[in-house]
């Protein structure tokens, strides 16, 4: 179903990311890179001084691997055991989750690649938007889409509470977190108006920051 995918899927630079970011982190690992444009930016912008992702798609893989220090192409569980424990400062898992078999495993084999007071920062749609619920309530409706919350090559679904339980199952520390809103909706601003009562109808989306426990933290950006 990849192969379906619009060129700018793997393209994306995940500026969104950047409140929750440390001011640098030395070694930073993305899974699911894409391109490899997060990462990228996150060099030429001072905050990353070497990079490395794992991608399975191979159009992606092959633009990433110009742009990275390191690059391994196929699935991340069959990659994550070429990395040293403890090795990184930052890993970034920006809408991958969602995509994979067992992300309760993953993250956990994640976590013990981050060094002691290093971060994880997660994306992970929100099965609780209004755009899910209301067609599920009114009308029995449970319809896959290319894109977005129901993309259909989605495997695992997450509320803002589940999401936060597979953070802290992994043995991660939360340490912030943002809503994001769909593009070109009103739901921002419902959530204002509201002040914020709906917000678990109206985010698209969850940002997760978290911490591996330990002694040194990495300096917020």
């Amino acid at each position: 179903m990849y192969e379906d995918k619009q060129d700018n899927y793997f393209a994306f630079v995940r500026k969104d990311i950047e409140p929750l970011l440390p001011a640098r982190a030395g070694r930073v690992l993305e899974v699911g890179c894409g391109g490899g444009g997060t990462l990228a930016w996150l060099k030429a912008s001072g905050r990353a001084r070497w990079i490395a992702g794992i991608e399975l798609f191979p159009d992606a893989a092959a633009v990433a691997r110009t742009r990275l220090d390191e690059l391994h192409e196929g699935d991340v569980d069959q990659h994550i055991g070429r990395f040293a424990p403890g090795s990184f400062d930052l890993i970034l898992c920006l809408d991958v989750l969602e995509h994979l078999v067992d992300p309760w495993d993953t993250l956990t084999r994640l976590q013990a690649l981050l060094r002691p007071g290093g971060q994880l920062i997660a994306s992970l749609p929100n099965i609780r938007h209004h755009s899910v619920i209301l067609p599920l309530l009114l009308s029995g409706t449970w319809r896959y889409e290319t894109a977005g919350i129901m993309d259909r090559t989605h495997l695992r679904f997450f509320s803002r509470a589940t999401a936060i339980d597979l953070i802290e199952q992994a043995g991660l520390q939360l340490a912030a977190e943002r809503s994001t809103y769909a593009w070109g909706s009103w739901d921002q601003w419902k959530d204002r108006l509201t002040f914020g009562m709906f917000r678990d109808l109206l985010s698209f989306q969850y940002l997760l920051s978290a911490r591996k426990p330990g002694a040194s933290q990495l300096q917020a950006g």
